[in-house]
C-alpha cells in the first residue's frame, strides 16, 4: 500500500517561503517561472510500502531519493503480470537516486528496471545478489560499485544502461550473469576480478567503447559472442586457465590488433 507521509499544507508553507526568497535574490527573475517552479514543487510527495518480509521502501518524489531499508530480502518481480512489477514502477520517472541499507541482502529481480532518470545507487557490503534486470534500461546510470559481499551479478542485471561509463567489481564475485553489461555503450575499462569463474555469453556485447579489458587468470571459459561487437577493443591476453574458446566470442571487434592466446586453450 503507497502512502502519502507529508502533509501538503507543510508542502506548501515551505515553497512560499522559498519563493519568497527567489524574488528577493533574483528580482529579475519572471513570475510566471516562480509559479511555474512552486507549482511543479508542490506537486511532490513522500510515498511509501514494503518491498519484502522485513524490508521497506520510501519514495521522495521532491528530491528522487528511494530508499530501501530494514532486513532480509528483496521481493523479485516481473512484467509477466502487471501485478509483479514493483510497487514504485508507476514513479519511476521520480526516481534519481536509490539508496539501500545495509542489512539488505539482495537487489530483487528487476526491482529497478527502466527507471530511466536513475542517477546513483549506494549498495551496501550487506548484499550478497544482484537479481536479473534489476538495473536493466537505467540509461541515466552513470557509474556502479559492486561490495565486497556480491557474489553474483544476475542475467542482464545492467543491461542497456547506456551511459554507465565506470564499473567496480570487488573480488568477491564469482559469477557474470549472461548479457549482464551487454549494450553498455559508455563503457571504456573493465577489470574482471579473479574470483570470477565464470561470465556467461553476451555479458558485455556490443560496449562498443570498451578499449581496455582484464580478464580474470580463474576464468574457464569465454562464452559465446561475451566480448562481440566491442568495436573498440585494441587487443586481448587470454588467460592460461581458459580452456574453451566459444564461438562468435569477440566477432565484431573491429578494431583489434593483438590477440595472446593462454597455454591452457584446447
Amino acid at each position: 500500500m503507497i502512502k502519502k507521509t507529508r502533509t501538503v499544507t507543510n508542502r506548501i508553507l515551505a515553497l512560499l517561503l522559498c519563493g519568497v526568497l527567489l524574488i528577493s535574490a533574483s528580482p529579475a527573475t519572471g513570475l510566471g517561472e516562480i509559479v511555474d517552479w512552486l507549482r511543479m514543487q508542490a506537486s511532490a510527495e513522500n510515498y511509501s510500502g514494503t518491498c519484502g518480509d522485513n524490508v521497506m521502501w520510501s519514495l521522495d518524489t521532491w528530491d528522487g531519493v528511494l530508499t530501501i531499508s530494514g532486513t532480509g530480502e528483496m521481493e523479485n518481480y516481473g512484467n509477466d503480470n502487471p501485478n509483479r512489477r514493483a510497487p514504485w514502477y508507476s514513479r519511476r520517472y521520480d526516481i534519481q537516486s536509490v539508496v539501500i541499507s545495509d542489512g539488505i541482502l539482495n537487489i530483487g529481480e528487476q526491482a529497478f528496471d527502466y527507471c530511466y532518470d536513475l542517477e546513483n545507487v549506494k549498495i551496501p557490503n550487506s548484499v550478497k545478489t544482484i537479481g536479473m534486470f534489476a538495473f536493466g534500461s537505467c540509461e541515466s546510470l552513470t557509474s556502479i560499485s559492486i561490495p565486497n559481499s556480491v557474489v553474483s551479478i544476475g542475467l542482464g542485471s545492467f543491461f542497456g544502461c547506456t551511459k554507465l561509463s565506470s564499473i567496480t567489481i570487488s573480488n568477491s564475485v564469482t559469477s557474470i550473469g549472461v548479457a549482464a553489461f551487454e549494450s553498455c555503450k559508455a563503457l571504456t575499462r573493465v577489470t574482471i576480478p579473479d574470483s570470477v569463474t565464470w561470465i556467461g555469453h553476451e555479458a558485455f556485447e556490443s560496449c562498443s567503447n570498451l578499449s581496455y579489458l582484464t580478464l580474470s587468470n580463474n576464468l574457464t571459459s569465454i562464452e559465446q559472442r561475451t566480448f562481440s561487437a566491442c568495436s573498440s577493443l585494441r587487443s586481448i591476453t587470454i588467460p592460461n586457465s581458459v580452456l574453451r574458446l566459444d564461438f562468435s566470442a569477440f566477432a565484431g571487434c573491429t578494431s583489434l590488433r593483438t590477440v595472446t592466446i593462454g597455454s591452457g586453450l584446447s
